[in-house]
């Protein structure tokens, strides 16, 4: 049996360790840009899509795929110049509900911010043809535990009427699921 690798000094396994989770961190952060979708239509607005009623449907699935819940979301954005809120209304599989409200703001050369009440700092994202890309770290109750979860979103303007949006959440680099959702403009 060859011992070479569990005889090295303890700083070099470290050196070794470290470079190699390093590594699986920065691979796991690469993506797409948002630029990528530039020419792609239809061109999406948020303030335009995202004011008046709609509708959403989505799931949550682990990281093995498994679907953890469904949801449904009955939302009303409304927006004044730059300004907008997003009120959204969650009706869970389990019977339980919960409200969002987001406070937009368009910063120009398509880019957003946006606060809510259960969103740690301040969301940021950036649109291109008709892809958004948004990140925030989201306050999740768990068992009884709050739990910081990056949150890695990207909606797509299919038509009119209809965005898809999925949405990557992680913990200290760790992809823990997934948020699908069909967003239908009324």
């Amino acid at each position: 049996m060859n011992t070479t690798f569990l005889s090295r000094p303890y700083s070099s396994m470290r050196r070794l360790l470290l470079g190699a989770t390093v590594a699986v961190v920065l691979a796991g952060c690469a993506g797409p840009s948002v630029q990528e979708y530039a020419k792609e239509k239809p061109a999406f607005d948020l303030r335009e899509y995202f004011n008046g009623p709609l509708t959403a449907h989505g799931i949550f699935t682990d990281r093995s795929g498994k679907v953890v819940k469904r949801f449904k979301v009955d939302m009303t954005g409304r927006w004044n110049g730059n300004e907008g809120v997003l009120d959204e209304k969650f009706t869970y599989s389990d019977g339980t509900s919960d409200q969002r409200i987001w406070t937009l703001r368009h910063l120009g050369d398509g880019r957003y911010s946006g606060k809510a009440g259960d969103v740690v700092g301040e969301a940021t994202g950036q649109i291109a043809g008709n892809a958004f890309h948004w990140t925030y770290v989201l306050a999740l109750p768990v068992d009884g535990k709050v739990w910081n979860m990056d949150m890695d979103d990207w909606m797509y303007k299919m038509d009119e009427r209809v965005v898809l949006n999925r949405t990557a959440m992680s913990k200290f680099g760790v992809h823990l699921g997934d948020l699908t959702v069909t967003f239908i403009k009324e």
